[in-house]
């Protein structure tokens, strides 16, 4: 078993960190909108500043709906994830990214830490294709547990150290912070539903797996 040393006031407010950094941009325009429709009459400006509120409104509410599938308690303990709900979840965050998704998940409904586990994955695996590309999402259930599978595919696709480092090992890193406790928290997860983590990489490519410990 992998020993996990964090506290959990410290790893809460490392997610809320998280949370945080992921809206500020779109929050901030909101308010900078709001700045320009108090302070302009020209309708050109108004109309740019309502556009820009449009937009900044809708990426704050699908940051915050995927933020709280992904980090949140989703339902309480021993609740159920609908993977539809998910996946329309998941395309939606990664509108705005260069990721591309193609959503092969079997279960119509995953435990909630399973489900989390994937969409952390699913973020992981984003950020390894920074120049673009698709990430392939699957998941099935069976009787010894659920397997879950992210590829991501792109051109210079590349995995941190330090994020393969945590995942495969559940070492804390030495400076951990908003970014870096993702990859922990995943750990953690697979660890409270007795999964495991496995990376393949290739040119163009990182493959997440995660499965039911033998």
């Amino acid at each position: 078993m992998t020993s996990l040393k964090i506290a959990p006031v410290d790893l809460a407010a490392l997610i809320a960190s998280r949370v945080c950094h992921d809206v500020i941009s779109p929050v901030g325009a909101i308010a900078n909108g709001l700045e320009v429709l108090d302070e302009e009459t020209d309708p050109s400006m108004r109309d740019f500043a309502m556009d820009l509120i449009r937009k900044s409104a809708r990426q704050a509410s699908v940051k915050l709906q995927f933020s709280r599938l992904a980090f949140g308690a989703s339902g309480g303990a021993g609740a159920q994830i609908d993977m539809a709900d998910a996946g329309r979840c998941a395309g939606e965050f990664l509108e705005r990214e260069k990721a591309n998704l193609d959503w092969q998940v079997d279960a119509q409904m995953l435990p909630k830490a399973e489900a989390k586990i994937l969409l952390n994955l699913l973020l992981l695996g984003a950020n390894t294709i920074a120049r673009g590309g698709t990430l392939t999402v699957g998941a099935t259930q069976a009787e010894n547990g659920v397997t879950i599978s992210v590829v991501a595919a792109g051109d210079r696709a590349r995995l941190s150290d330090s994020v393969r480092t945590v995942l495969l090992s559940g070492e804390v890193p030495e400076q951990l912070d908003a970014h870096s406790v993702q990859p922990l928290y995943a750990v953690m997860l697979a660890e409270e539903v007795g999964l495991g983590f496995e990376i393949a990489e290739e040119e163009g490519k990182v493959s997440f797996l995660a499965r039911p410990k033998a």
